[in-house]
Formats: structure tokens, sequence, C-alpha cells
């Protein structure tokens, strides 16, 4: 029977996956034993093996970023700028192609696949302007005295990157890390490693002189405890967990070094009285499922006003149950699948608990199929606040559903957990909106709508969800330092 056109794209892309290397020094290298396999979530097949970096890799890595260091941060930000847009350049015309290996990894929809690269293009572009725009200051001082305070780039970077957003991530911390003059170790995901390589390559044939960027995979934990002991990284940067964000964090405390870390969060929405109830559960239900709701800024504890909450998940329920679900080339497909058997075993643990805490299933809650990671699209109401998935960052395609009286107790519980990173309100009363801004606590907060940061404003958490800020007119600041000159200008 001849292949539809759907099964012959898939086909064309699997065949196409390219064989995953560690980027060392100018060089891939491929002759390593293997540290897994990449698996399509989509239909479980092995894609291709992931080559383990050796501490012999780790070694070279690191002395090739501490001279890739010297050579690039006395490069002329004008030709770092450019090298940055040729790269952008390289992106924007490999999209398709990067897109397709993005979907097969990971498992998203590919016009998903194909917007998370054109994002990534964006944080370059910003990058690259900011590159001209780090600008130092003058002090006044008495004659013959000058007091300079100048920004210079902090040093070789240590940068750990997630599977969920396997180009966005990564070119986060690449632009900013360039930008400032600072080489790179980039330990990217296992899971979602051609991406990666891909992503590199655009920089390599762009220009980059060898050693100032690096691309390793492994055992995580090797490679973390290597790079961040080493004297020649001077500074780390993840996004990640909550859990690894402590433990790299008390890794880089212990050798004094700074950190940026963008972490985990559990996204509370606030829905007052005031709203169409049927229109912002739409809205809600096509952003908690972008994704498969992987993604750290998810919408996940939806916090409605009692007067409309029934409306309210009656209509999420609906507009969930009437997702297409299934493989990301597949046309017309909204939801892919999660990513590995993890996600699937952990969003059935979560579903279950709610169910015997006595959460009600409105809609989803179960396994599609018995081939690929496919959860159905779940929606949970009236879930107690005990259930562990009130505690717990589902990350999967999973909404929860209470009730509040009023905004002192919407506010009470969103505010009840120890991460803040991303949170959302809806509203028509410019009082509530204000004291929203106020009282959340997060990092970002989006009223109206789903939005989130783009290039031009930054991102990060308080709490547990991190420290430091991505994006915005403070893009670079992690990756530098402040020094002070005071200079005597009188003959001695």
């Amino acid at each position: 029977m001849p292949m539809s056109g759907t099964e012959e794209e898939k086909s064309k892309a699997a065949s196409a996956y390219p064989r995953i290397g560690c980027f060392i020094d100018g060089e891939w290298i491929y002759d390593r034993p293997a540290c897994q396999q990449v698996i399509n979530p989509s239909d479980e097949s092995p894609l291709g093996p992931v080559p383990r970096a050796t501490s012999e890799d780790l070694a070279r890595a690191l002395e090739a970023a501490g001279r890739g260091f010297l050579v690039w941060r006395d490069t002329p930000p004008q030709k770092r700028a450019a090298l940055l847009l040729r790269a952008t350049a390289l992106l924007r015309d490999r999209a398709e192609q990067i897109a397709r290996i993005i979907t097969l990894e990971q498992g998203k929809p590919i016009a998903d696949a194909r917007g998370e690269v054109e994002r990534a293009s964006t944080f370059l572009e910003w990058d690259a302007a900011q590159c001209l725009r780090t600008y130092g200051s003058i002090v006044p001082a008495e004659p013959q005295m000058q007091r300079l305070v100048m920004r210079q780039p902090i040093g070789p970077v240590a940068a750990f990157t997630p599977w969920n957003v396997p180009i966005s991530s990564p070119s986060r911390k690449i632009s900013a890390s360039l930008a400032a003059g600072c080489s790179v170790v980039l330990k990217a995901a296992e899971e979602t490693p051609a991406t990666a390589c891909a992503f590199v390559q655009c920089f390599v044939d762009a220009g980059l002189p060898a050693g100032v960027l690096n691309l390793v995979f492994g055992d995580p934990a090797q490679i973390s405890s290597m790079l961040i002991a080493s004297p020649v990284i001077r500074m780390i940067t993840l996004t990640g967990s909550v859990q690894v964000g402590k433990q790299l964090t008390q890794l880089a405390a212990a050798a004094m070094k700074p950190v940026l870390m963008e972490l985990g969060g559990h996204a509370p929405v606030l829905i007052g009285a005031d709203v169409d109830a049927a229109n912002v559960a739409r809205l809600a239900c096509s952003s908690k499922m972008r994704m498969a709701g992987q993604i750290c800024a998810s919408p996940t504890r939806f916090i409605i006003h009692d007067q409309i909450y029934d409306e309210f998940v009656t209509a999420f329920a609906g507009a969930a149950s009437e997702l297409r679900v299934g493989d990301g080339f597949e046309p017309g497909v909204q939801m892919g699948p999660v990513a590995n058997g993890r996600r699937l075993t952990a969003l059935e643990d979560l579903v279950g608990d709610a169910r015997e805490c006595g959460a009600r299933v409105a809609a989803g809650g179960r396994r599609i199929g018995e081939r690929g990671y496919f959860y159905a699209p779940t929606v949970i109401a009236d879930v107690p606040l005990r259930a562990k998935a009130m505690r717990e960052e589902p990350f999967g395609p999973l909404a929860l559903c209470v009730p509040m009286r009023d905004l002192d107790e919407g506010i009470a519980l969103a505010n009840s957990l120890s991460v803040g990173l991303s949170a959302y309100a809806f509203t028509n009363s410019l009082q509530d909106a204000e004291r929203i801004g106020r009282e959340v606590e997060c990092g970002v907060l989006s009223i109206n709508h789903f939005g989130s940061p783009g290039a031009e404003t930054p991102f990060g958490g308080v709490k547990d969800s991190g420290m430091g800020r991505e994006g915005g007119a403070e893009s670079l600041d992690s990756y530098t330092i402040t020094k002070t000159v005071l200079q005597r200008t009188a003959r001695v």
C-alpha cells in the first residue's frame, strides 16, 4: 500500500535525521560511545545515538573556550554584531529543515516548531543590537583624574538548556554570551540534540572563530560538575527545573561564580467575575495545550470567580475535548505528544491522585493509543489544595480549576507556592488589574491575554523560579562585569 502524504513527509524527515556530534574547538566529534538514543515521541521509534563526551573531551572544550574567549573579547562589537546577524540569516534560510528536526525530536506540531525557530531568530537580532549599546560611563572628578566605569565580558560561560524549547533557549544564552564578548560551552539536552547541532552549525558557517562556541552531550552530572568547577568558566546559566537549578547553584556557589537561572513555574490564572467566561476559556485552552503544556510559562492553576466558575469549566472542557491530537507532521494537528514515557507516568500519577482527593475530570484524563506518548488534553475541576498537582508543576496538558470567592482569596492562592515565574489574569476592572500587578508574586504577568515576553522585554522568575533575567535592555548584564578605572592624568 502506498504511503499517504503525511506518512511520506514523516518518512522523509526521519531519513534526513542528522548524525549527532559534539562540537569542540571548531571540530565535530562523532566517534564516541552513545549515552542514549533519541526517540521520536510520536511513534517511539529510535532516531539516532547521542555521543557521550569523555572527560578528555570536556577538558578540551574548556581549554578551547579559554582560548576562544581571548580572541572573541577583543573582537570589535561591530564585528560581533555582524556575525550574529549572519547566523540569523542562515537560521532563517534553514528554518524549515530545523523545524522538521524539532518536530521529530520533541513532537510539537510543525507550525509550532517553525514559530520557535523564528523566535530564536529574534533573540539573535536583539542581542546583535544590544552588543552596540553596552555603554560604560564617565563619573565627574577633580582635574587630572578620570573615573571610568566600563562594561566588559565576564568570561567563558557554561550554558545548560532543556528539551522543551530546544532552539529558543540555546538562542537566548548563545546570543547574549556572544554579543557580550564571551565564549560558550553549551550542554544541550540529549533528548533534542540534532536541533542544537543544526543551530551551532549556523554560527560555524557564519564564521565564528574556533573555540568560541562548543557543544557537548553526555552524563549531565559529570558535565555540570566538571564545567562549573573549572577555573576557565566564569558564569553559569541554566533553563531547567527548580531541582537542577538548585544543584547547579550550589556547585557555582562553592566555586564563587555567578548564575543566571530560569527555572520552573506553576502559573496561576486569576479570572474575575466580569469577563466573558466562554471566550476566556477558549483562549485558556489554546494557551494551556500549546506544546502539550510542556513549557515553564504554561498557565496551569485556573483560579476562577465562583460566579462564572461552572460556565468557564464547561467551556474549557469542551474546547479541550475538541483539540486534534496527533503526530506533529499531520495537517491540522493542534497538540503533539509529551516528550517521553516519564512524562506520561507523571501525568497519570497526578491525575490519579487528584481523583483520589475528590477532583472531577471534566475532560481527558487518559493516555491516547498505545504507541507514542500521547496524553489527552485534560481539565480537572474542583481540585482540592492537598492534591499533588496543585503543588507540583505538571509539565503536560493538564489544567487545574478551582473557585475563588473574591480577589483576596485568589491572590493568596496564586502566591501560595514557592515558585513564581509567570502569572496571568483576566479582568475588566482597572482597580483589580492594578492590585494584581502589585501583589501577585511572579516575574512575568500577562493581563487579559496569554502572551509571553519576546526579545525586547526581560523574562525570569522570583522565589524558587530562579534569579536574573534574559532579554530586554538587561539581556547582556549577566554576561558582563563592571570595572571601575580611576586614572590620574598628572605626570608621575
